[in-house]
């Protein structure tokens, strides 16, 4: 049991320590005069490693304009090993060695991956590179069919493998200009690749493999066709349905908000105003791509859309926040309560107390550095700063969403460097609290157990 706990703790500081150690040495790289189109302060270049490792987006530079090829290469590396982490890219790198990897590190992968047991543990990774590799490289096919048109074979093609790993990836990171994806917000292609790779990578990697091998199962004729949804597990089950109920809800929220808007999509036709909708509920799960100005959105829309960024995406992918399960567990225990239960159950099955404690853990630590962060930069900027604003732009950092309600460049240095303590503990906060707290239990429960009082509450 020591052992076993010392490589928890191993394993998460391998994971914070890897993510810092590549964070800075992406930042010397940035910083390089080989890097960069024009001089560029050491906090941008800093900055832009952050966002990049952290798969978040916000920027205080132009990336098309400021870096050289060679910037955007490390870009890439960067963001692809932010979305992989930092043990898959671990145990890749002892592939591409040939290295045998032992029982330590797959006990490590199989604490930061969660997994119930240790075989198949390395085999998991394999599916989980090879399958990124292959949905990103699908998705640099669909943009090629776009961008080599406008831009020529080579330009065309790179721009397609930047922005189909940086969509991947949750990263928003994009080297096409200053207004993201503004310029094809009437593009199906565009927009409907885009959604797809970015709801494909925030499901979670242990829900592709779920679905695919119930499939599987159902070609083989193993299992009736309309048993298919309900043999997948539970987490799946309930990250596929939080994950539709919040991108509709989103959808539905942003068309009757902008409607009219003439700033965002009130002057597009009814096809072009659900698109640019959808993409922008889908983008709030932590991607960071936008096809219309942020800053001009209404208040309210402001507000909802950083509820959105906070919540995120789900368990086992490349997204960030507090991700939809815990949102949904939550939820579901508030209704449990309120119906008098005692259980909180879902689809046939009852989640445990151990499983609540570790996601209102998760809840509840986001919000307090959400918080914290958000008065923070009130307390630093201008009285003048919309508090909207600032909370959109907090809730973007701390979820590792990217979008920006025209606010980054505009921080001073402090507020900047807020934020990027923010996208560090958005990137590694719900892993760090599985692996801190899950399984462990307080040894005064194992000796006795105090008297039971209760307090008023609310």
């Amino acid at each position: 049991m020591k052992r076993k706990k010392s490589i928890r703790w191993n394993t998460l500081q391998i994971t914070a320590l890897g993510f810092l150690g590549i964070i800075f040495l992406g930042g010397l790289l940035l910083y390089l005069p080989v890097s960069n189109t024009r001089p560029i302060a050491f906090i941008d270049a800093l900055f832009t490693s952050v966002t990049s490792v952290c798969v978040t987006g916000l920027v205080t530079v132009t990336p098309a304009s400021q870096f050289t090829v060679f910037g955007k290469v490390i870009l890439l590396i960067l963001i692809q090993i932010g979305g992989l982490g930092v043990i898959a890219c671990a145990v890749l790198f002892f592939f591409l060695l040939r290295r045998r990897i032992g029982l330590r590190e797959r006990v490590m992968i199989q604490e930061a991956y969660g997994a119930r047991q240790l075989s198949g543990i390395v085999r998991l990774v394999k599916r989980i590179i090879i399958g990124t590799l292959a949905v990103e490289g699908g998705g640099a096919f669909l943009y090629a069919l776009c961008f080599v048109p406008e831009y020529g074979v080579i330009r065309g093609i790179c721009y397609s493998v930047f922005h189909a790993v940086s969509a991947f990836c949750n990263a928003g990171i994009d080297i096409l200009g200053e207004n993201s994806l503004a310029d094809y917000a009437v593009s199906p292609l565009i927009n409907i690749t885009t959604i797809l790779l970015i709801i494909l990578s925030g499901i979670g990697f242990t829900v592709w493999f779920d679905v695919m091998d119930n499939a599987r199962r159902l070609i083989h004729r193993e299992v009736p066709g309309r048993w298919w949804f309900t043999r997948l597990k539970l987490h799946s089950k309930l990250a596929i349905v939080s994950t539709l109920v919040l991108i509709v809800a989103g959808m539905v929220f942003i068309f009757l908000a902008e409607y009219h808007n003439p700033d965002t999509i009130g002057n597009m036709g009814l096809g072009q105003k659900i698109l640019a909708a959808l993409f922008q509920s889908v983008t709030t799960r932590t991607a960071g791509f936008y096809t219309f100005s942020q800053g001009a959105m209404h208040e309210e829309s402001k507000l909802f859309c950083a509820i959105l960024m906070f919540i995120g995406g789900s368990p086992g992918g490349t997204a960030g926040g507090v991700k939809t399960t815990t949102f949904a567990m939550l939820f579901l225990a508030c209704l449990t309560f309120v119906r008098g239960g005692n259980d909180t159950e879902c689809m046939g099955r009852r989640i445990s107390v151990a499983n609540f404690r570790t996601g209102f853990c998760v809840i509840m630590v986001a919000f307090m550095v959400f918080i914290t962060g958000t008065i923070t930069i009130l307390v630093i900027e201008p009285d003048s700063m919309p508090l909207v604003n600032v909370i959109y732009e907090t809730a973007s950092a701390v979820g590792t969403v990217g979008l920006t309600a025209d606010l980054t460049p505009q921080l001073s240095r402090v507020s900047q460097i807020v934020l990027m303590v923010m996208m560090y503990i958005g990137r590694l906060g719900p892993l760090t609290l599985v692996l801190t707290f899950a399984g462990k239990t307080h040894p005064r429960d194992k000796i006795r157990r105090l008297p039971a009082e209760q307090i008023m509450v609310g």
